[in-house]
């Protein structure tokens, strides 16, 4: 009977220890209909900027603070917001073109976060593994965390994901028509 008990007490002492160092992983799933990717490109002459789908998503957290997450972006859904008609066609085209990411075969891209860093309150330091075009490098950003939304901001080097046309970079005598190697992605997520 004193053996029973001991084992007894073991078992539960064990079961306690485990349990204390076990973290709880919870996935919450981004919305991606109420979700939005807004991307902006720069060249010697101006801009333009439109919008891009998150086909699907998710955020991992501790109790409260994120610990991780993965991305899955709808390359064919390239949209330019800053002009219309022929002009928009023509350039949502290019964009979808090999000239640029070539969604044709590679119709998504991807980010998984590899490490998380708190930055205060409600903020993290970011780092990932962002794949366009079949090339993976990794991505550093800050994101902000409310409730269920949260907000990023990231600068991309296109240049990394063999995306050249019209970088001067990579191509002289472009003058007026170079376009700047980094673009922006700003991200509003619901989750």
């Amino acid at each position: 009977m004193k053996n029973v008990f001991k084992t007894m007490v073991l078992a539960a002492l064990v079961a306690f220890v485990s349990f204390s160092f076990t973290t709880l992983t919870e996935t919450k799933p981004v919305k991606a209909s109420e979700s939005k990717v807004v991307w902006k490109g720069y060249k010697v002459t101006g801009s333009h900027e439109g919008t891009i789908a998150i086909k699907n998503g998710n955020l991992d957290f501790d109790e409260a603070v994120l610990v991780g997450g993965n991305f899955e972006i709808d390359m064919t859904t390239i949209n330019t917001t800053d002009l219309k008609g022929e002009m928009k066609n023509n350039l949502d085209g290019h964009l979808k073109s090999d000239d640029f990411f070539g969604v044709a075969n590679f119709p998504t891209a991807t980010l998984k976060i590899t490490k998380v860093t708190a930055n205060g309150k409600n903020a993290y330091n970011i780092e990932g593994d962002l794949t366009i075009k079949g090339k993976t490098n990794t991505q550093v950003f800050t994101m902000s965390i409310y409730g269920n939304k949260a907000t990023a901001n990231l600068k991309v080097d296109r240049t990394k994901y063999d995306v050249r046309y019209g970088s001067a970079s990579f191509f002289d005598g472009l003058k007026d028509k170079a376009i700047y190697d980094e673009f922006d992605l700003n991200v509003d997520l619901v989750f």
